[in-house]
């Protein structure tokens, strides 16, 4: 199983993703670095990649899932409440494909701030 480590200036994430094409073209690109953008519960940041919406795409997610946001074009990680949410879902802007899972707490994200430098490398 592939991972990657995601870093920002207060801490860093360790990822496994699911085998597959969506998978190996993330592996591709990487290392980069991008600007992290927050809502709600969940950050968010673009990536220099396309993909195309999964059949198996979700809107509502575990914390902690790994998504990328296809009609942003952005990883997105949530680890609880968005302004979308129902109760207390992770429920994304729209429906993104699901590429893996966090290792540990997922809401060490909060450390993450708008604005925050983040770096995605292989682990």
């Amino acid at each position: 199983m592939a991972a990657i480590r995601i870093t920002w200036p207060a801490a860093s994430v360790v990822a496994d993703l699911q085998p597959g094409p969506a998978t190996d073209r993330l592996l591709a690109i990487l290392p980069c670095e991008s600007r992290i953008n927050t809502w709600g519960e969940e950050i968010y940041f673009s990536l220099p990649l396309s993909l195309a919406l999964a059949p198996d795409a979700r809107q509502v997610v575990d914390p902690g899932t790994v998504c990328f946001w296809v009609d942003g074009g952005a990883l997105a990680l949530p680890w609880g409440r968005t302004p979308a949410s129902r109760g207390d879902e992770c429920r994304l802007v729209s429906p993104c494909n699901v590429l893996g899972r966090l290792r540990g707490d997922p809401a060490m994200l909060a450390s993450a701030c708008d604005g925050d430098t983040v770096r995605v490398e292989a682990a």
